[in-house]
């Protein structure tokens, strides 16, 4: 499971941490019952406070994608299937939101930008 927590963006660190496992777990990355890495863990792996992991993971919670399971962690709920076409668009389009955001932020043209995105996508369909 590759994330990434950017510190200096404008988006908080718990919410760039939230997008991201939302996204893993509505594409099935993480799949159904799958388990979350622990708290401590994660944060420690990321450079940031257990309590914005602690956060990003109530959020999912709320969400209703993740259950605390105790001892044993924080399991992955759902979906268990491939996300719904409507799941699918408002996903993508908060996703493209959050990039435009950020290439805005840095400073990126709309042409770079856009070159980014279809160099990543096709690097994709190479793997």
């Amino acid at each position: 499971m590759i994330i990434e927590v950017d510190l200096e963006a404008a988006t908080p660190p718990y919410e760039q941490l939230r997008a991201q496992l939302e996204t893993m777990i509505r594409s099935g990355v993480l799949s159904h019952e799958s388990r979350l890495p622990p708290i401590r863990q994660l944060a420690a792996d990321l450079g940031i406070a257990g309590g914005t992991v602690a956060r990003a993971y109530s959020a999912l919670e709320g969400q209703g994608l993740v259950r605390g399971s105790g001892r044993r962690g924080t399991i992955v709920r759902g979906p268990s299937g491939a996300p719904a076409r409507k799941e699918q668009r408002e996903l993508l389009k908060r996703s493209a939101h959050a990039f435009a955001a950020e290439a805005s932020r840095l400073g990126i043209g709309r042409g770079a930008a856009l070159r980014a995105v279809e160099a990543e996508l096709d690097g994709i369909a190479r793997t």
